[in-house]
């Protein structure tokens, strides 16, 4: 009878130690679990960057100076790809490195400091140049466009002759491509429609008649007074340009640049409109026109025209790549 209570105590004891030995052994299970998740999150690679396949190097501001227009420094990253964030139909290209016959530059900044991408490929002496996206986020399928005939040249360099060079700014307005891709992204972020902006037949306002109406819209303070345009004009006056595609949407046709229409500028719309089946005479709304690019450039002595694309969703890119042909044959 005396020894009954000492077994008891015993007993308590082993119980208390086959506790501690679970918890401890609990405690040393979480313990290597987390050790485990930490160290692989250490050495867990990088994620995949969307970042472009290069580093442009640009400068704080923009000069105004034809004579100061410069080349960016280009870092060549194999690792990534280009994606190009503000069109709707994101695209890749292969290492820009490789292409011997490519380049890009910054024309200038828009209003609120985006800039402004010409790429240009080929070395020869006739110089062609294709403008998108002069009405930013409302016409977004031309800026779509521009980025496919970009992946298209990549992809098959042989297309531009030996004795051309081509100059493609994928995006004029980038402010409103940012906005809106819808009415709101037609004007720069001054409010500016910059196709009724440029130094030829400009007004600050006009006859709404036949014209788009949609959201307030202003030729501007002054011709050429917005960064976008200036952007514009001074890279048409620093290269000798021959020819030009200025692309818009939608529906209405070629519009041969000049006032009244150059000739030239005629012959090259009615080889447009043969290629790509859009109307030649354009459809004519009763709208006056002032301050466009193309009336602009044939001001400088350019062979130019509006051209609409079909719609505002599509890009009609078979359709464009015999335009493309056309301008870059253009003699």
């Amino acid at each position: 009878m005396n020894h009954k209570p000492k077994q008891k105590k015993n007993d308590s004891i082993w119980v208390m130690f086959a506790w501690g030995l679970n918890i401890a052994g609990v405690l040393a299970i979480l313990l290597v679990v987390l050790a485990y998740f930490y160290l692989q999150n250490v050495s867990a690679a990088p994620p995949p960057t969307t970042r472009p396949i290069f580093t442009i190097t640009v400068p704080p501001t923009y000069t105004q100076d034809p004579a100061s227009l410069w080349l960016p420094t280009i870092t060549p990253n194999p690792r990534s790809t280009m994606i190009v964030v503000q069109s709707p139909t994101p695209f890749v290209i292969p290492n820009f490195a490789m292409q011997a016959n490519a380049r890009i530059s910054v024309a200038g900044y828009s209003v609120s400091g985006r800039p402004i991408e010409v790429y240009t490929f080929g070395n020869g002496e006739k110089e062609k140049m294709i403008v998108a996206g002069i009405h930013g986020g409302y016409e977004w399928n031309t800026i779509a466009l521009a980025d496919e005939l970009i992946q298209y040249i990549f992809q098959h360099p042989e297309i531009i002759p030996r004795d051309v060079t081509l100059h493609i700014m994928r995006n004029m307005n980038p402010d409103g491509d940012a906005r809106d891709h819808g009415v709101d992204g037609r004007v720069n972020d001054h409010g500016v429609d910059l196709n009724r902006n440029f130094p030829a037949n400009w007004a600050k306002t006009w006859d709404r008649n036949g014209c788009w109406v949609l959201t307030p819209t202003t030729g501007g303070t002054g011709p050429g007074s917005e960064p976008e345009t200036k952007a514009v004009m001074y890279f048409l006056q620093s290269h000798k340009i021959e020819t030009l595609i200025s692309y818009h949407s939608a529906a209405l046709g070629v519009f041969p640049g000049g006032v009244p229409w150059e000739e030239e500028s005629i012959q090259f719309s009615k080889a447009l409109s043969k290629a790509t089946g859009y109307p030649y005479p354009p459809i004519d709304t009763g709208c006056v026109y002032t301050g466009t690019l193309a009336d602009y450039a044939v001001e400088l002595g350019i062979t130019a025209v509006d051209m609409e694309l079909s719609t505002h969703k599509y890009t009609d890119f078979e359709r464009n790549l015999k335009a493309l042909e056309v301008l870059l044959n253009w003699e």
